[in-house]
This record gives structure tokens, sequence and C-alpha cells, in this order.
């Protein structure tokens, strides 16, 4: 997955992946060639009391040193610019394919994973690929190229070096492997604990209100402990691993002075050679840590490489239609003809052979228990998710086949729990609409009966809002979605429950003041409260997803038991009547 994931988002990058590589390899070089220009010193040199070949080498070794220095700036300065630029396309990937997601895929994968997945999923793969350009890259070179140079230098000597490198291999291997179960453990466990802090923040006011501060700090002090332990586990392999490279390199020192010396005592080998090998010895090691270290990073990465491929590979259940219909045949007419909707896995689906007629100049409630299956299938409408049998028709065609952006400039939603996103009043109300004057905005405001507490803000249309909305009641900002809807103007408006936080009073101004600004527009209305649907021109009973009435208030009341119940649990007989 890891390797799918990079060779799909570097290959824009090659032209300065191969400059990188050019640049590792002429440091790398530089840095091999150094040794051995220490050694000509020291023998020529040094031994020989020749100042002059001292100066003249010692020039060449700042010119290589200086080289190095250059190629190495060169090479980070690329490894950084194209790790950045990978992890801002992955991310990008990623956000563009969950705004894609209908609610389904939302719901099954969850919000605090795929932030997680967005956020830290990303960064762990943009670093590995920081670290393979920065040190990666020249390991192997320097690897190889440091045993080709310990030969140059003695071969009896280079025998060390075959016993070194497979114990090395081995003991890497045997780490890493254990350590990649818990990296993905680990990355679940974070989910988890964003889950929790997620939920506790959004519901902080109703862990007040029931006084479970204990309750919750002991639900987050589990979550936390659980990824503590992981990290713990993780974190003693990661522990052992510097302690095993750096006990087989002090044994190795130990064993190439050791036979070294002996190879000097005998005449077969001078003492810059020694050095240079020592060098060499070192050169290779910090290879080899070096692809420790990466190591170390890449069971993690390859799980979040994984976890990112899941979002990236889960295809939307809403799928834009391949030749879009850009124009409708009637404008403000809805149907609804025998739509079924079954969540995924579930052995009795939500809705079940629902019809539904709303027309122009008309308002039609939809009404029925709890869990009867109103908001899913006002859902289906603008496609937050598609209908599993059936059909659903705007303007005379279904909406599978419909443009997305006509179809959401055809269809407002309200939806049952309004959203605010961070920003002003007038940022808000220009959500669906951006080319809306002030004088449009007040005027959705005066409707939706919130023109009277925006202008008692302090800033008025610029007044600031807060992330969700939590700087306003909740009355206020459901006031403030339906305006946003208003600003919108669409031909069918869906109203899901919007009018729930609203006092009678305000309920009443509000509908009478909507009344007159959707005449020619086409309402549907989901509610609880009777007294708001009472006067729409068609009712629709909803029970387990079945329609079991449909008719006015007054037909129903005489000839349906269903909605007589609900009615009679709000009203008494008289107000009802």
């Amino acid at each position: 997955m890891l390797i799918q994931l990079l060779r799909a988002f570097l290959g824009p990058y090659r032209k300065p992946i191969l400059l990188l590589v050019v640049l590792q390899f002429l440091q790398t070089c530089a840095s091999l060639y150094l040794p051995s220009l220490n050694a000509d010193i020291i023998d020529d040199g040094v031994v020989k009391g020749d100042t002059g070949y001292i100066l003249e080498f010692g020039g060449v070794m700042i010119a290589v040193s200086v080289l190095q220095v250059v190629c190495n700036i060169g090479a980070v300065y690329y490894g950084a610019r194209t790790a950045s630029a990978l992890g801002r396309d992955v991310r990008a990937a990623v956000f563009d394919r969950v705004q894609a997601f209908s609610a389904r895929e939302v719901g099954r994968f969850g919000a605090p994973s795929l932030i997680t997945r967005t956020t830290n999923d990303v960064q762990q793969i943009q670093m590995l690929v920081l670290m393979t350009f920065t040190l990666m890259v020249s390991a192997p070179i320097m690897c190889v190229g440091g045993v080709v140079m310990a030969l140059g230098q003695d071969v009896p000597l280079s025998a060390v070096l075959l016993a070194v490198v497979p114990v090395l291999g081995v003991a890497v291997s045997l780490i890493v492997k254990r350590m990649r179960p818990l990296f993905r453990t680990m990355q679940e466990r974070l989910d988890t604990v964003n889950r929790v802090l997620r939920e506790q923040i959004t519901g902080n006011r109703v862990i007040r209100a029931f006084v479970r501060d204990g309750y919750e700090e002991e639900r987050f002090r589990g979550a936390n402990t659980e990824l503590t332990d992981v990290a713990l586990s993780t974190g003693r392999l990661m522990a052992l691993m510097f302690p095993t490279v750096m006990t087989v390199v002090n044994v190795s020192s130990v064993a190439v002075v050791w036979f070294g010396a002996h190879r000097i005592d005998s005449g077969g080998m001078e003492i810059g050679a020694l050095t240079a090998f020592i060098a060499y010895l070192m050169q290779i090691v910090m290879s080899v840590m070096m692809a420790t270290f990466m190591f170390m990073m890449v069971p993690r990465a390859e799980v979040c490489a994984e976890r990112i491929q899941e979002v990236l590979g889960t295809e939307s259940s809403v799928v834009p239609p391949a030749d879009p219909v850009t124009g409708l045949r009637t404008h403000g007419h809805l149907e609804i003809r025998g739509a079924e909707f079954r969540y995924p896995g579930a052995e009795e689906p939500v809705l079940r052979e629902v019809s539904l007629v709303a027309r122009p100049g008309e308002t039609t409630a939809v009404i029925g228990s709890t869990g009867s299956g109103k908001s899913t299938l006002l859902g289906l409408v603008p496609r937050l998710f598609d209908a599993t049998g059936g059909q659903v028709l705007v303007g005379g065609t279904d909406v599978t086949t419909l443009d997305p952006v006509l179809l959401a400039r055809t269809v407002g939603l309200v939806p049952q729990k309004p959203y605010l996103f961070a920003g002003t009043v007038a940022t808000n109300l220009r959500y669906g609409n951006p080319d809306a004057s002030d004088e449009e905005l007040w005027r959705a405001l005066e409707v939706a009966q919130a023109r009277d507490f925006v202008e008692g803000l302090e800033h008025g249309l610029d007044a600031p809002v807060s992330q969700g909305g939590t700087n306003v009641s909740g009355g206020q900002r459901q006031r403030l979605a339906i305006a946003r809807t208003l600003v919108q103007r669409p031909e069918i408006y869906l109203f899901d429950d919007s009018f729930s936080a609203l006092d009678y009073a305000t309920d009443a101004a509000l509908r009478s003041a909507l009344s007159r600004e959707t005449a020619g527009a086409t309402v549907v209305i989901v509610a609880q409260r009777v007294s708001t649907i009472r006067d729409a021109d068609r009712i629709l009973v909803l029970d387990e997803g079945r329609v079991v009435g449909a008719g006015t208030h007054h037909e129903l009341m005489d000839g349906n038991d269903t909605y007589r119940e609900i009615v009679l649990s709000q009203l008494t007989e008289a107000e009802a009547a």
C-alpha cells in the first residue's frame, strides 16, 4: 500500500527527485573520498614530514568538503519541498474524497477517524518521505561505497565486514517485524482518543448538566492509558534498536583495531590505511543506522498508508452522473415514487414504498413518531444518500441523473441540526448564494424572525460566528439556518424539523412570513409539532417507514388513527378541531 501510494503521488515530481538523487550521490561520493585523502596525508605527508604534500592535499580535502556541503544543502532543500508537496497532495486527495462521501460513508469511517487519517496519518508518510530523501537515498550508496573503499585499503581486514553487516540486518529485521502490528494498534487507539475527546468537547453542556465529569474523566483516562500502553510497547522496541546496533558497532570497531594493529605490526598495512578503514567502517555503520532509523518509521507509515488508501479506495454510494442533465422539464415539482432506503447490513429498510408529490405553491408536511424515517426521506431529495429502491424526481427528472450544481441550486435544505461555520453572520448567510446583497440578507433575516437579534449584535451582519454557531442560542441558530436557505432562493424548500427550538409565538410569526416569501415555491416540512404543520395543503403520516395516511389535517383527524394519536398527544380535542 505504501509503495502504491507513493508511486501515485510522487509521479509529478520525477525531475526534483532525480536532481535530489544526483546531489545525494555527489555528496556521498565526496564523503567516501575524504578518508582516503586523509590516509594519503598521514602516510605520505605526516609520516614523511612533507609539509607541501599536506598543504596540497589539505586544500583538496577542503574543496571536497565544500562540494559535500553544497550538495547536501541542495538535496535537503529539494527533499523538504517534495515531501511537503506530497503531504499537501495526499491531504487534498483525502479531503476531496471525503467531501464526495454520502452520509453512509462518513458514518462508516467516523469523523474522528477521518480527521486522524487526513492529519496524523498523512504527516507520518510525509515524514517518512522527507527522511528517505535526506537519509535513505545516501545510505545504500554510502554502505556499498564504504565496503568498496574499505576493500581498497585492506582486503584481509575487510573480513570483519562480512560478519558485521549480516548480524545488523537480522537484528533490525526481527525488531521491525514486531513493531508493525503495534503501530496499527497505535493508530486505532489514537482514533479512539480523538473520538472520546471530540464527544466530550461537543457534549460539554450535557456532561455538566448530568454531573458526569468523573465518568468522562475515567473514560478518557481509559482510552489514554490504552494508547500509552501501546506507545510504551513500541518505545521499548525502538529503544532496543539503537543499543543493539551500537553493540555490534563497538564490537566490530574493537575487532578492526585489534586485527589492524597486528597487520601494521607485520608490515602488511600502514597507519593511514587503518585510520581510513576505521572511518569507512563508521560510514558503513552510519548508513546501517540511518537505514535502521528508517525501518523504525516504515511500519507506522505502512499502516498509515493502508488507512489512507481505505479512504481513497472507497467509492461514494452517491455517484455523480456520467452525463448529467443540466435543465429541468418543470420547475418546483417534487415526486417520490415507491422509495425504499436500507442501510448496509440492516435487516429491515428504514423506508418502504414511500410515495409523495409536492407542487409549487403548496406546502406538504411529513409527520410521524421518532424513528419513522422522516429525516431519511428528506435526505433522499438533495442526495445526502440515494434511495436503494424507487425513484426521486425533481422537475420531472431523476435526481441521480441531475447535474449536482443544478440540484443544489434547485433544492434548499434546512437540516434538523443546523450548523453554522466559523466566520460572520454575513458569510454564513451567503453560503448558498455568494453574490447576495446586504438588502437580501436583511430581508431573509426578517422573514426568519432573526433581524432583531442580528441588529442587536455589535457588528450586525459582520458579527462573528464561532465554529458550529456555539456563540448563539439554539433558536437563533435555527433561524439563521432558515435565513441562509432563504438567501439561496431555491425552487424547493425542505425544512427538516427546523422550528423545534422556537417558541410558539416565533414559530407562528415565522410560518406566516415564510408562507408569503415561498408562495410560488414548493415547501416540504418535517415536524414533530402538530401546530407547525396542521395548515399544510397535504400531510403525509409515516409509521415505521411506511405511509399510513395522507390528506389534510381534518381528513386525517377523521380517518387516521395514527395521526389522531399524535395530535391528541399534543393538543386537546377542542384545540385539534
